[in-house]
């Protein structure tokens, strides 16, 4: 066989392209601090949901705050939408029991009962940084005890460059 009869070796591995679809799904995002997004893939590797972090349907991003400190109300806190709420909210099926979710950021405790209760089966995410806070802590309490697994996303080196214009003629 020759090289041009050959198939690709350097394709995208299931786990690469679902954690590519999150990672592009958060730059949606409007929040200017922080940029999740989450896809969700059932058993036959069909992306089923897919969501980012901002704000509910019909409230206005400049109007509520994007404010990391301050009076509870003028943060952005009590508004966003996590990515992974939205991902399940946005599921083209009902039934997600038995899938996987791809996020960048490891699961809050409130995220984390929305996919127990979703019956999704695997959290695969890129960044733990909040690892010892209370909620991530309550999250890995609660998935341990519903038997909900979740693993870091294993980076291999690759880069994605995605061009949204045509390439320069020469």
């Amino acid at each position: 066989m020759t090289a041009a009869t050959q198939k690709r070796q350097d394709y995208l591995s299931w786990d690469e392209y679902f954690m590519a679809v999150a990672l592009l799904s958060a730059q949606r995002s409007k929040d200017p601090s922080t940029q999740v997004g989450a896809c969700v893939a059932n058993a036959d590797n069909k992306i089923v949901g897919v969501g980012y972090n901002g704000f509910p349907w019909g409230c206005s991003d400049d109007e509520l705050p994007w404010a990391r400190e301050g009076a509870a109300l003028d943060t952005k806190y009590p508004y966003v939408c996590h990515a992974e709420l939205n991902a399940v909210l946005n599921s083209i099926s009902y039934n997600l029991k038995g899938c996987r979710i791809y996020v960048g950021l490891f699961p809050c405790n409130e995220c984390t009962k929305v996919i127990i209760q979703s019956g999704i089966k695997e959290i695969i995410y890129m960044s733990d940084k909040y690892a010892e806070s209370d909620s991530v802590k309550a999250s890995k309490r609660m998935l341990d005890q519903a038997k909900t697994s979740y693993r870091q996303f294993q980076i291999n080196g690759k880069k994605i460059t995605l061009r949204l214009f045509p390439e320069e003629q020469n």
